[in-house]
């Protein structure tokens, strides 16, 4: 049977379509920050007005905690699970978020664990809202002005019941 294209162009072809395949899987890895944020509805948790939280105000003492936790699973995999894995079980393209602030745990000193985790609340919040940019690439979208203050803390709530046991 006779080929359709001439040896040159059938070539042609394999190459450029070597090169399409190469393009799109280098394309798919470094799509992190090539997301569509999706908004959360909070309607049913307290809200917690303009100025950003520096705690998570859906702690373990929280009457919302349970509401939370439920918006906040759906949420998670809603925005996050895509780069940083379902149950927050990273699958390497992103931070595993499970272990966002596992090293707070290791402090003795009660002061010293208080103030690690108020660092990890910072940066996480600093993260969410802003996003993460290196080399004018895209690594996570900025979700301030999609995502309420409730729904971030949300998260953070289901994050918080993701942490390794050990």
């Amino acid at each position: 049977m006779k080929s359709f294209f001439s040896p040159i162009s059938a070539r042609a072809l394999r190459a450029t379509l070597t090169v399409a395949l190469a393009a799109g899987f280098s394309a798919a890895a470094l799509a992190h920050g090539d997301v569509t944020p999706q908004s959360v509805d909070t309607s049913t948790l307290p809200q917690l007005g303009e100025e950003w939280r520096t705690s998570n105000p859906y702690d373990e003492k929280s009457d919302a905690r349970k509401e939370a936790l439920r918006i906040g699973t759906s949420a998670y995999n809603q925005n996050c699970a895509r780069c940083h894995g379902l149950e927050a079980i990273s699958g390497g393209i992103a931070p595993d978020l499970r272990k966002l602030d596992s090293e707070c745990s290791d402090f003795a000193d009660a002061e010293a664990k208080k103030e690690c985790f108020a660092e990890m609340d910072a940066y996480y919040i600093a993260t969410v809202r802003r996003g993460r940019t290196r080399d004018g690439r895209v690594y996570m979208p900025p979700f301030e002005g999609i995502l309420s203050q409730e729904a971030v803390w949300s998260i953070r709530t289901y994050l918080e019941t993701r942490r390794p046991t050990e």
